[in-house]
Order: structure tokens, then sequence, then C-alpha cells
């Protein structure tokens, strides 16, 4: 005679386990929503204007700020000055940016966008940042202030520093990446 086993009653212990695991499901799935909603995005920006998402962000800030030098549009995107550098270096061989010395100081660097980067500005959607920075711009200080110890308590337990923080979202979300 066969005799059904009935699962045995979890501790406990196994249930908070259980809960956190949801917890943890639940999360996860939500990073997955914020990855893909900025990998759509960008996705956009690249089809449309035929630039990377980070390259199109550098383009329009150089045309919001005229002039500008690449220590400057490190500083606006948030970005390492290398990162701006090499961003600014394939805007230029694309023709999208333009770049002349600083009459007063040779080592300057003052860029502009071009008429054809203009072109290319026109044609992709906002925001230029991204949606992410959008989105958080609309957030309450505190809620902010929550993501900010929140996310700094997991980078903790990634064990990864600071390291990736200069990175352009538009770089680290790209498909072929």
């Amino acid at each position: 005679m066969a005799t059904s086993r009935r699962p045995a009653p979890r501790t406990g212990t196994q249930q908070t386990e259980r809960k956190q695991s949801d917890s943890a499901t639940r999360v996860l799935r939500r990073f997955r929503i914020v990855v893909n909603a900025i990998r759509s995005h960008f996705r956009s920006v690249e089809q449309r204007a035929g630039i990377t998402g980070a390259q199109f962000w550098a383009l329009a800030v150089v045309r919001d700020h005229p002039g500008i030098g690449v220590g400057e549009l490190a500083r606006s995107m948030h970005v390492h000055q290398s990162t701006a550098s090499n961003l600014l270096r394939q805007l230029v061989g694309l023709g999208l940016v333009g770049s002349a010395r600083d009459e007063n100081d040779r080592r300057v660097s003052i860029l502009r966008v071009t008429r054809e980067g203009a072109k290319v500005l026109r044609k992709a959607p906002g925001p230029f940042a991204g949606v992410l920075p959008e989105a958080l711009a609309t957030l309450d200080e505190a809620t902010l202030d929550r993501l900010d110890r929140d996310l700094g308590k997991l980078i903790d337990r990634l064990g990864t520093g600071q390291r990736g923080g200069g990175i352009p979202l538009a770089s680290i979300v790209r498909d072929d990446e």
C-alpha cells in the first residue's frame, strides 16, 4: 500500500529564507525592468541617430555648451576625463563635433557641434542623458537618499567598490558588450 508523504512543516528559519529569496527575486526583476528600459531607449537612439547613446549625450552637451572643453564635458556627464576624450575623438572623427585650439591657451580644445552633428541631434528621441537620469530627477530627495543608501549597501556586498561609476550607462547596457 502506497503512503503519501507530506512535506515536513517549514521551520522559522526556512520561512525567513523563503521570504528573503522571494524579496531578492522581486528586486532582481525590478533591476531587469530598469536595465531593459535603459537599453530600449539607447537602442532607439542608436537606430534613429546612427551613433551610440553615450556619443549622443556628449553631442547634446557640446551643443548646449558651445566652447566647452574636455574637462567640463567630463564633469557635465559625470564621467572620467579619459571617457569624455574617447567620446569626443569618435565624434570629431565622425564629423559631428569640431575642435579648435583656444587662442589664449593652446593646450585647451574648444568644442562645437557641426551642422552634421546638429542634424543627428534632431533625429533621435530625448532625453539626451537617458531615461534613468531623467526619471531619477523627478524623485523627491528622501527617496533619492534612501535609494543611495540602499544601493550603497548592495555595492558593498558586490565588492566592486566604485568601479564603473564613471562609465556612461549607454556603454554599459549595449547589447554587443
